[in-house]
């Protein structure tokens, strides 16, 4: 009798409706909701196991549904937990975490959630083969291995002009979806054949699936093609390849009726500025792909220049090179030394002495402006303040292995190349590195999971702990990575 009023509250509790709404008191990490899978778990131990996370603060969910982030699973059998999850039919099932239970046991023990790692992803589940499931491709290219091989090509370079033609209109949102879902499939593995591939993969809107879809059918993209033959896009494209013109200088000549080089240089009211004047005047050098071998070489130039000041100078080459490119616009190098304060006045003195050589064509030095007590700053900057210059330097072809990348009737024995140099103190060394070596998009990521899935702030100058109030230290890369819960991913596998 005493049980008959008392069951229907029970079951209320238990009830779906109320399911993906736990208990409140205690709860740490509101961004972060588990489910644990029953199956090969069994009720008991996962009611142990469940009660356990919430003791330390975490929401478990007690059914699967689409406000869950990871799902741990002691069902290392990839295909029947896959098969299972399908049938689940979420419509998140693309960013969710599916983990073995190591992930939960470390967790555990650290008292928070901790970074995933590839070594608590259930393996076969990655996505090694087309048509395979891809749940487990992370939305941010910092925990994805991205290298020069893109297997992909058709599709990236597509969405790279959709992409650039929205930069050009100033439309941010559409520009960054295209460059998010082709840093996507630089990642993968495999060549997508059928709209099916791409099914799980994350950063994938509709816009990005149609036009994938017209690919595969067609051969190409009718839309890229009308982008291609505009004559507005091709003018912002032809007028931005100049060194020292933007977006925002192409649109205002192009707005002026100006249509080619030779429209601007002879325009009597277009007053160039002097990178601008320097552009056109190496246009045909510096808008040429710059080889390994000449960075190599302008490696050379640059040790030589700096130790000839200084001998316990740093000098580090950054940018696509030290992402293992073959070819790149410039080359740039991160100098600086141990003395305090010295990388200050230390840029001016090489550059004093690659024009003593006879070598340096161009330079626009920029004094630092980095002052610590300014930090940190909430909002992102895209260029840093550590000191730095933008140069163009004669290359002659006798130091470069192998010659000049250079054209056939070019007799002349040398080229002029874009060189960027920038010297920040030695404690900001390791952030100023990964800063500089990109990509662009690996980059972006990068600051966005410190942002949203740690509470740091990350940029070229510091690492800050929101919740700790404090910023963090680091001498190395991987000091970076370590303190953001983060895998270590290799500069060569940062090409997204």
């Amino acid at each position: 009798m005493f049980h008959t009023p008392i069951a229907p509250r029970v079951r209320k509790r238990s009830r779906p409706a109320e399911a993906g709404a736990p208990r409140r008191e205690g709860v740490k990490f509101e961004d972060v909701r588990l489910y644990l899978v029953e199956r090969k778990m069994g009720c008991s131990r996962r009611s142990f196991l469940t009660q356990l996370a919430r003791s330390k603060g975490f929401i478990v969910e007690d059914i699967l549904s689409d406000v869950v982030t990871h799902i741990v699973s002691e069902d290392t059998q990839a295909s029947s937990l896959w098969t299972w999850l399908k049938g689940c039919e979420l419509k998140n099932l693309p960013s969710v975490h599916v983990l073995d239970i190591s992930w939960f046991t470390d967790s555990m023990r650290e008292g928070r959630p901790v970074a995933v790692e590839t070594r608590h992803l259930i393996q076969d589940i990655l996505p090694t083969f087309p048509g395979g499931p891809t749940a487990t491709v992370s939305q941010y290219a910092c925990q994805r291995r991205t290298t020069t091989e893109n297997n992909n090509k058709i599709f990236t370079e597509a969405f790279e002009v959709l992409a650039e033609s929205y930069e050009f209109n100033e439309i941010e949102g559409p520009c960054l979806a295209f460059r998010r879902a082709g840093s996507v499939l630089k990642s993968l593995t495999f060549e997508v054949r059928s709209l099916g591939d791409t099914q799980d993969l994350p950063c994938l809107g509709e816009h990005t699936k149609e036009l994938i879809e017209e690919i595969l059918r067609h051969g190409r993209s009718f839309e890229v093609e009308k982008i291609l033959s505009d004559e507005r896009y091709q003018t912002l494209k032809l007028f931005t390849s100049v060194f020292g013109v933007g977006p925002k200088t192409a649109e205002k000549w192009y707005r002026r009726g100006l249509r080619s080089f030779s429209d601007v240089l002879t325009e009597p009211s277009i007053q160039l500025n002097r990178m601008q004047q320097t552009g056109f005047l190496h246009y045909e050098d510096i808008s040429r792909a710059v080889s390994k071998a000449e960075a190599r070489a302008l490696g050379n130039i640059i040790d030589e220049a700096v130790h000839a000041i200084t001998l316990d100078a740093v000098i580090a080459l950054t940018g696509g090179f030290r992402r293992g490119k073959e070819f790149g616009h410039d080359v740039d190098f991160i100098v600086t030394t141990p003395e305090p304060g010295r990388e200050r006045s230390l840029l001016p003195d090489v550059t004093d002495r690659l024009e003593q050589q006879g070598i340096l064509l161009y330079c626009d030095y920029q004094a630092s402006t980095f002052d610590m007590s300014k930090l940190p700053c909430h909002r992102f900057e895209a260029m840093d303040h550590f000191a730095k210059c933008f140069l163009i330097l004669r290359l002659e072809a006798s130091k470069v292995e192998g010659g000049l990348n250079s054209t056939e009737e070019d007799s002349r024995g040398w080229r002029a190349v874009r060189v960027d140099l920038v010297s920040p103190p030695m404690d900001r060394y390791a952030f100023a590195l990964l800063g500089w070596t990109g990509s662009r998009q690996f980059e972006r990521d990068l600051r966005r999971f410190a942002r949203l899935e740690r509470r740091m702030l990350l940029d070229n100058h510091i690492l800050y702990d929101k919740t700790k109030k404090e910023f963090l230290a680091a001498t190395t890369e991987k000091d970076i990575f370590a303190h953001l819960g983060l895998e270590y991913i290799e500069p060569w596998q940062r090409n997204a």
